[in-house]
């Protein structure tokens, strides 16, 4: 597996660096722009603004991608929650066709499975002893409900009771491998670096044009470099389900607790 850098790093952090890095490459375009500008006709800065324009709208496609995927992804792993959830709770609904005790053993499982789900989901990024040690224990608590359906079903071999606790069982497993790879995946860390590019440029272009020009507008060019590190930063965040600021919804999950 490729090790990727941004993602191990704070996100405030990374668009910090990146806002830093935009406006010297303004600084490096305007100095370099007002040290050709007496040898620039107005042809020159026509294609300088035309060339300024193209690569703003390079940028505007190249966001607008990565925040498609960034959202695809939080929607897709807040699917998975409601997904997850649905099947928690057929399996509650259908542990009461079980005899006795695994009806009353497999909800008592399930409550705690539904717990060690709501802690995973709670737990930090950089907490990576704490999410293994939650992994484990849930595929441990998945494999006491098995058990205990798989005694259930000795006792009632009946498809139309115990097997269709068995079906809802395994639907939940289903959908506790699908949330476990949403949540492992991101956006690639090759668009970012294409993105932090594109944007370097594009400051060091304005920089440029500006230094080409008689007066400097240096506010309106701070303004946009800030703009562009604020999307970057929704991307991010969007991209990191267990230490951004936007977070899956887990009300699905946290309402199967007050369900009996």
């Amino acid at each position: 597996m490729t090790k990727e850098y941004l993602y191990e790093h704070n996100s405030i952090l990374i668009v910090s660096v990146l806002f830093v890095l935009i406006l010297l490459a303004q600084e490096v375009g305007y100095r370099i722009g007002r040290h050709h500008q007496r040898n620039t006709d107005k042809d020159v800065k026509a294609q300088t603004s035309t060339i300024q324009a193209g690569t703003l709208g390079l940028l505007a496609l190249i966001l607008g991608f990565a925040f498609n995927i960034s959202l695809q992804s939080y929607n897709a792993r807040t699917k998975a929650v409601i997904t997850e959830a649905n099947a928690i709770a057929t399996a509650l609904m259908r542990s009461h066709l079980l005899p006795a005790p695994y009806d009353s053993l497999t909800r008592q499982q399930l409550q705690q499975y539904i717990d060690l789900r709501l802690a995973l989901s709670n737990t930090n990024y950089a907490m990576v002893q704490e999410q293994e040690a939650l992994a484990d224990e849930t595929e441990s608590t998945q494999r006491h409900i098995w058990e205990a359906a798989v005694k259930a079903a000795r006792i009632d071999p009946n498809t139309v009771t115990t097997g269709y606790f068995i079906t809802a069982l395994n639907q939940l497993v289903i959908a506790h491998n699908e949330r476990n790879a949403l949540l492992a995946m991101h956006v690639p860390e090759v668009i970012f670096y294409l993105l932090f590019i594109v944007f370097i440029m594009s400051g060091a272009l304005i920089g440029y044009g500006s230094g080409l020009g008689q007066k400097r507008n240096t506010l309106p060019s701070a303004f946009l470099s800030f703009m562009i590190c604020l999307v970057v930063f929704i991307i991010i965040d969007l991209d990191r389900p267990m230490r951004g600021i936007v977070k899956v919804d887990k009300y699905s999950l946290e309402r199967l607790k007050t369900d009996k």
